[in-house]
Parts: C-alpha cells; structure tokens; sequence
C-alpha cells in the first residue's frame, strides 16, 4: 500500500508510495465525465477528460501580480487567496523518477514516469543532446509486487534490459546513438502474469538474472524465485531457476568475478523489514547454485532486516541491517570467519523500507587493502544528511550541496549522481564532483530536475517546519512537517486562524519527508495551513519507532494525527472548526478511522482508502496479504478497527477517490462506504477514475483529484470562496 503513496509523493502528496501505501513516492505508480448528471448519485467516472481552464495568474489585476512586495499586499480570508501554483502547474509539471544508472561513455540514464503521457515510463539518455531511448509504443514499468521498481538495468557494454507494462515481458535494447528496436527476451505467456524486476547482468555466463514473479497458476498467490534468462539464444526459452523455496526475493547481486550471488529473501508472515535473511551462494562451473550460506538474518540473537547487498570492486560484500541499535546501518561481511561488523554505527537509518525494487542509498567510490570509501546517505529524525564514509577512520565527512533530502545514489565517472530535492527545489538529480582524496565535494549541478520552471514560484512557498508533539503515550513524542500559509500577495485578519489540512502518509510503514511539494504548496499558497505527519510507526525513526503500530494500526496512527491537529490549535497556529483530513491508501484508511473513531476533523478525504479492514485482508495481493496480521491482530481487532462497521459514528462530509484498476485496495472499499455514509444522510462524494491503479499518475486526474477536494472542503467547512475557477461536483445530501 505504501509505494504508491511513493508513487504520488512529489505529485499529489497523499501518498507510492507506497498498502495502503511510498508512497512514494506521495509511486509510484482517467475519463469523460459529467458535471451536472441528471442522477442524484455523487459518483463520477472518467474515460476521458475536458474541464474548463482555471483562471490564469495572468488574469489578475496589475495591484496584487507583483511577488517582490512592490505592490500593495491584500487582506483576504485564508483558503480564498490566488496562486500561480494551479492544479495544472501540481499535475503536468512533474515528472517522476524511477530510478538512474551510467553507461560505458559516463552518460546519466534515468527512468521519467510523465502524467502528461498517462503516466508512461520513458528512459531518457543525457549526452550532448537529451534523447529518449523508450520507443513511443513501449512503457518500461514493472507490476512486480505491484508497487515495481527495478524495471530495468544497462551493462558494462551498454546493453539495456527493461520490463515492458503492457505485456510484463523482458526486452533487451542496444544504447547507441541511434533509438533501436527493443527485442523480447522472456516468453509471451498470453497475458501479463509474469512479471520482472531487480536484475543483473552476468557476463561469465552471458545471461540476465532477475526476480520473477510468477502467478500462471495462481494470479493471487504467485510463485516468486530469482531466475536466469539466457541473452545467447535468439530463440526464446522459459528462464531457468536459481534460487527458490522462499515466500520473496530481492537483490540479487554478483560479485565482480562472477562467483558469487548475494540476494535478500524473507517469508510470511514478515515484511522485508519485520525479518529477512541475507545470504550468498556459490556459482558452479555449470552456472548453478551448489552451496550457499547465510549472512545475516539467521542468528537468533538479533531480529534484524539486512537489505541492499552491494559488492565492492575486490569482492567484499557490503549491505545495510538494522541489528544491535535497532537502525538500517552499513555492515560489511566477512567471508573467512562468517562474522559481520558494523562500518559506521550511528542512530541513523542508512535505508529504506523495502517497498520497491532496485533502491539504492550507497556507493562504493574506491576500495584497496586498507579501505572502503562510501558514498552514502541516511536519516535522522526527520533529516537527511550526505556523506563520504571512511571506514578504516570509521569517520563520516558531510557533503553539502543543494539538495538536502537524499534518494537513492548513482557512481559515475568522476562523480556521483544523487537523487533528491529540498524545501525549495522539487526532486532533480544532482552531479557531484569530489576532490582527489573522494572525501570532499569540489562542485555540484543539477542536471535534471521533475519541475524545471518551478522556481518562478519561489516565492511563494512555505518552508516546512519540522515539529515534535506530544503523543497519547506519557513521555513519547511524534514527529511532522507543518507548514504555514504563505503568499506574499495576501494577508488574512489578525483575528483569523486557517484552516488546516492533516496529510497521513501512505503506507502505513513509510515516511513524510520535508522536500519541496508542489501539491503542498497548492494548498499553502491559498491561505491553507498544512501539515504532514510522521506517525508512530514511520521509517526514518528506527525500529523502535516503526514497531509502535505493530498490532495497533488504527489507533496510534489516529492518535497521533489527531494529537497533531490539535497541538497547532493549542500553539495558535490552525482554526479548530476547520480541521481537515486526508491520505491516500493507508492513509486513506488512517483518514476514515480518524473520521469514525474521533471527534477532531470537520471533513476528510480518502483517496483509495482501506474502509474494511477484512475485505483488504481477504483481497489482498501476495506482498501484503499477511502484512495486516502483524498491524492489526485478530479478528475482533479486525472488526473493531473498521470505519465501514461503524458508520453511525461518522458525523462529517467525505469525498473519496477510487482508481477502477485497483488491486492492491480495491473499487468495492470505496464504494461500500460511499453508499453507507450516502444511505446515512451525510454529504458525500465518490470520484471513481477508469484506467487508474492504485495511485493516479495521469496529470487530468492529479488534477481533477486536487481541484475538487480544495472546492469540497471550502464548500462544506469555508467560510471562503476559492479564488480558481473550479465547477464543483456534486455532493450527495448536500446539494439540492
């Protein structure tokens, strides 16, 4: 559930994420409709999109178009204020990013997701000129785990594999100068029930080696293992099986010569970051694996989550777990003794929940007998921070460049590619050069950017202020990000307090991070306060702080969201008759549980939310079927905790948004509750979108989504009049 709201991270920010989910992703991963049906039902669905424009900034008047303060500066209610930041800027500016690599020239790839071409995924190769390499009638994603990732890898010899959406097949493509012909190099089974994602190329054998995820016999349950697909024969045969007998697999990585696999595995009924195994097996001469041996993951004295295997250039294993201190920390093995030891132990996650395939959060930039240079990112109560780890000073050197919030990390020639953004630059790549000794940055660029004309706005963001609240639990605090409202054109009465919008994050195991959102800065730039919450139970935090909602989902993700709320009513800084709620996926479901279980918001929204817990349980894909055992507990948590047995508690307006083509949440959770809060008498609407997984990545429904909840909730909890130019939907049991 979290990728998605990774998904829709830096987009629609209510977040692919990723089950509920990233997320993001705010990925991760739309119609024709009616304005004024003659049907009393508040549901629309979309095939294809025609709305009037919203008004442009242009149009207003010369007194109040001026940002540098020259000109006089209006008194306005919160909410009603204009924005150059439209709906339109929020849904095609962004593109998002799905993953970066080098070829043999130094050459930055990267893998744009594009709303303005219904989501589509396109690699794009930066040279003297930027050419998109992805012919106009392929899609490189991945629907492994349905939240993906990993979707394709480049060679030492600039060979390209990728995974097609539309068939879910392998193709292999040369990088040349030249777009060429991608050629298939996995079966057509007739349909999309094999899937692909994570590999590696192995040029001792001349073949590709990759997660697969195989549902032939049965799509709810499919068959994962790590396969071999052979790249000499033009001939197409069915990929050969190294590695199986475990629930899931993850990273699958070769050492430099060959001899070695490293791969992640865990099983029911954890998550990849609840408990998993690292271990290596030994190649034989014939290609398989006759021995292997367990890394981490195994000894009972820990409960640990290895994750991210990397081999260094002499052929020692490096990855990320989170034993002893309860943080994702570098670790490095070694092989002789069969001991791990800890590079640089901090309280600090160098990582990320593994929501998505093929992430990346270290480099290692040199190797030799007496130590490894790593380029590594990590978090800190809600900060990132850059650096060079030094592991024979076990010292980290801090870079400072202008990014401050850190993805995944690319080696190049010369220099690094980092993935990130900051409070003011949306999510870019970053080129880093370091000096000699690789410890030290000489020079930084962004060399591309998700909203390259964003910074005409600059002045009218809010900077995000990251702060600490009192939870329900004596002497345990929670963490969010509460941003003010901020225009430069407006002010509001002193006697005023705004609005304010509660942003539950996806997933449920994810995180907020305090980077620039052009969805935010819609709300903001409008005279709405904002607030996004890091609930007990997010990453970013440790273990202890992610197992708060071990058995307890829906009651301290409530809790703290409505704590937030009501803390920046106490400090003066939101409005208690207009506090609002909204989250997409888990979110979505901590939005309805808020909404059912506590008397705090004044209306929510949910965007493919959880309304009945036992149907998600029952629906769910492979990936997170037993996830929820662990979150809820039994089977009267189960009914207790869902928004859908309890409708007689809800007592305010909702507006739900509901993707047809959903597996991971799907269309009947929306619907049931729809129906139920309608048959109540509440005021209520349901968006339902065709074409639309789980999160929205066509730009007319990013669009359509935000428009419509800014119009809803001015309408049913204002006290203003929206500046934009927006035909309302209608709202059952509340509009005539």
């Amino acid at each position: 559930m979290a990728v998605l709201l990774t998904s829709l991270n830096h987009i629609i920010s209510l977040s692919l994420t990723r089950f509920p989910c990233a997320s993001s992703s705010f990925s991760s991963y739309a119609h024709k409709f009616f304005l004024y049906p003659s049907s009393s039902a508040s549901i629309r669905r979309f095939n294809r999109f025609s709305l009037k424009p919203t008004r442009s900034f242009a149009s207003m008047s010369s007194s109040s178009s001026a940002p540098d303060g020259a000109e006089a500066i209006t008194t306005a209610p919160y909410g009603s204020w204009k924005s150059p930041i439209t709906a339109d800027t929020v849904s095609g500016a962004s593109k998002r990013l799905g993953g970066t690599a080098v070829d043999s020239r130094g050459r930055l790839v990267l893998l744009e997701s594009r709303p303005n071409e219904s989501g589509r995924g396109v690699l794009v190769i930066q040279g003297d000129e930027t050419t998109d390499i992805t012919p106009k009638d392929f899609a490189v994603r991945t629907l492994t785990q349905e939240y993906g990732g990993g979707a394709f890898r480049i060679s030492s010899d600039d060979k390209l594999v990728f995974s097609n959406y539309k068939d879910q097949r392998l193709y292999k493509q040369a990088i040349t100068d030249k777009v060429s012909s991608p050629k298939p190099i996995t079966p057509d089974y007739g349909e999309p029930a094999v899937t692909y994602a994570d590999g590696v190329f192995d040029s001792c054998f001349n073949r590709y080696i990759t997660v697969r995820e195989d549902g032939r016999q049965e799509r709810s349950n499919p068959i994962t293992t790590i396969v071999e697909v052979n790249l000499n024969r033009e001939a197409l045969e069915e990929p050969k099986v190294l590695v199986s007998g475990n629930d899931f697999y993850a990273f699958p990585r070769l050492d430099p010569k060959c001899e070695r696999l490293a791969w992640i595995e865990w099983s029911h009924p954890n998550m990849p970051w609840d408990k998993a195994e690292l271990w290596v097996g030994y190649i034989s001469e014939g290609g398989n694996i006759d021995k292997r041996v367990c890394v981490a993951g195994c000894d009972p004295k820990y409960t640990e989550s290895p994750t991210e295997p990397k081999w260094s250039s002499r052929g020692e294993l490096f990855f990320v777990t989170d034993r002893k201190n309860g943080f994702w920390n570098i670790h490095k093995w070694i092989e002789s003794t069969n001991e791990v030891v800890s590079v640089y132990p901090l309280d600090g996650e160098f990582a990320k929940p593994l929501w998505v395939f093929g992430t990346n959060s270290y480099e290692i930039i040199e190797c030799s007998e007496e130590k490894n240079i790593i380029a590594c990112s990590y978090r800190q109560k809600g900060k990132s921070y850059l650096g060079i780890v030094d592991d024979s000073q076990g010292s980290c050197s801090l870079l400072d460049i202008p990014l401050t919030d850190f993805d995944s990390i690319t080696l190049g020639n010369q220099c690094l590619y980092i993935e990130g953004a900051s409070a003011v630059l949306p999510p870019s790549v970053a080129r880093v050069t370091l000096d000699q000794h690789k410890m030290k940055a000489l020079s930084s660029e962004i060399v591309w950017s998700s909203s390259p004309d964003v910074l005409k706005y600059k002045a009218f963001f809010s900077v995000p202020e990251l702060i600490e609240f009192p939870t329900e639990v004596p002497g345990q605090n929670a963490y969010a990000y509460f941003y003010p409202p901020t225009n430069p054109l407006y002010n509001a009465s002193m006697e005023e307090k705004p609005p304010l919008l509660v942003k539950s994050h996806g997933g449920p195991t994810a995180e907020s991070r305090g980077s620039l959102n052009l969805n935010i800065q819609y709300w903001t730039s409008r005279g709405w306060a904002f607030v996004d919450v890091n609930y007990g139970g997010s990453t970013g935090y440790g273990r202890e702080y992610r197992e708060r909602l071990l058995r307890r989902w829906g009651i301290v993700d409530v809790d703290d969201c409505c704590g937030c709320a009501k803390y920046l009513v106490s400090s003066g800084k939101a409005d208690v008759k207009r506090l609002c709620i909204s989250g997409g996926s888990a979110g979505g479901y901590t939005t309805l549980a808020s909404l059912a279980f506590r008397d705090v918001f004044k209306a929510g929204a949910s965007l493919y939310g959880v309304a009945d817990l036992k149907m998600l349980k029952d629906e769910g894909q492979k990936f997170e079927s037993r996830y929820i055992d662990n979150l809820v507990g039994d089977e009267k948590d189960f009914y207790e905790r869902s928004p859908i047995n309890f409708v007689d508690k809800f007592s305010c307006p909702i507006i739900l948004f509901q993707g047809l083509e959903d597996k991971v949440v799907t269309p009947d959770q929306s619907r049931k509750i729809y129906k139920a809060l309608k048959e109540k008498g509440l005021p209520v609407a349901l968006v339902e979108y065709e074409g639309e997984q789980h999160g929205f990545r066509k730009a007319e429904n990013i669009k359509y989504t935000l428009e419509q909840q800014m119009v809803f909730f001015a309408r049913v909890v204002g006290g203003f009049e929206v500046a934009d130019d927006i035909t309302p939907l209608k709202i059952d049991n509340f509009d005539t």
